[in-house]
């Protein structure tokens, strides 16, 4: 949401500065904010990734437009989440494996990204580092040992894909082994109508392991799909005094998440 108000902000000052009356400004600014408001309501809306629990996936300063209608709408499709839509309407179930904005239930208001890893009435568990859906193991392969044909500069002797009983496959990373807290869980029954969310950076994720943070997420707090990741910086721990040292990844401009691993991958 704050990209939203800050590219809003960038645009209202253009205009301001390039109009050649206030009248005139004030018309565009208006139209511009209709058409904004729109677009990001009931199309695709902006985001931001501050955090690495979805390495390798997403990356620290990688900006993803997310698909507002592909779940349908629900308070949260709004600006502020607007309490004008009660539960979800135009409804559409997600699919395991997708790459999901969420608003976490712990205050209905912060952005998560995480992969949906468990459905309704599924039976997850992590048992030594390892993910079982309804007690069957989830099938990882070592990057190291991998059949699966994938140019990535980001992976690194830590990681796995990942592929779930649809078929989709992710990159997930183990930096702590299988010992880490995360890796032996208790057997999480997820309730109907939530889902079940867990970051690919799984030893450095808040997800839905954490019952009392994240827990099980309500159909209603999806907001949407990542569909591809529009810009790419990386700052390096370098800040606003030393912004000119930010480097564009251009590689990754243009990138739809997962998708090179399921176009590689070779059974």
């Amino acid at each position: 949401m704050q990209l939203s108000i800050i590219l809003l902000i960038l645009l209202i000052l253009y205009i301001v500065l390039t109009s050649e009356s206030k009248f005139e400004a004030l018309k565009i600014i208006l139209s511009a904010g209709a058409i904004a408001l729109f677009i990001r309501t009931f199309f695709f809306q902006p985001f931001t990734i501050p955090s690495g629990s979805m390495i390798p996936t997403l990356l620290i300063g990688d900006f993803i437009f997310v698909s507002q209608y592909k779940y349908g709408y629900s308070k949260h499709s709004l600006p502020f989440s607007i309490p004008l839509i009660k539960g979800r309407i135009l409804a559409k179930k997600p699919e395991r494996g997708d790459v999901v904005v969420f608003k976490t239930p712990n205050d209905n208001r912060t952005d998560y990204v995480k992969t949906l890893v468990g459905l309704p009435g599924d039976k997850v568990q992590v048992k030594n580092g390892t993910l079982f859906i309804n007690n069957n193991l989830v099938y990882r392969d070592s990057i190291l040992n991998s059949s699966i044909k994938v140019h990535n500069d980001n992976l690194n002797d830590f990681d796995y894909v990942e592929i779930f009983p649809n078929g989709k496959k992710h990159f997930i990373r183990e930096l702590k082994g299988n010992d880490a807290p995360g890796d032996n869980t208790i057997v999480y029954t997820v309730p109907e109508n939530n889902f079940f969310l867990m970051g690919d950076n799984r030893d450095n994720s808040i997800d839905s392991r954490i019952l009392n943070y994240v827990g099980f997420v309500p159909f209603e707090n999806l907001v949407g799909r990542a569909e591809i990741i529009f810009f790419s910086i990386d700052k390096k721990n370098y800040g606003l005094k030393k912004f000119w040292k930010w480097r564009i990844r251009f590689d990754r401009i243009g990138k739809v998440p997962n998708k090179k691993v399921n176009i590689y991958y070779e059974s």
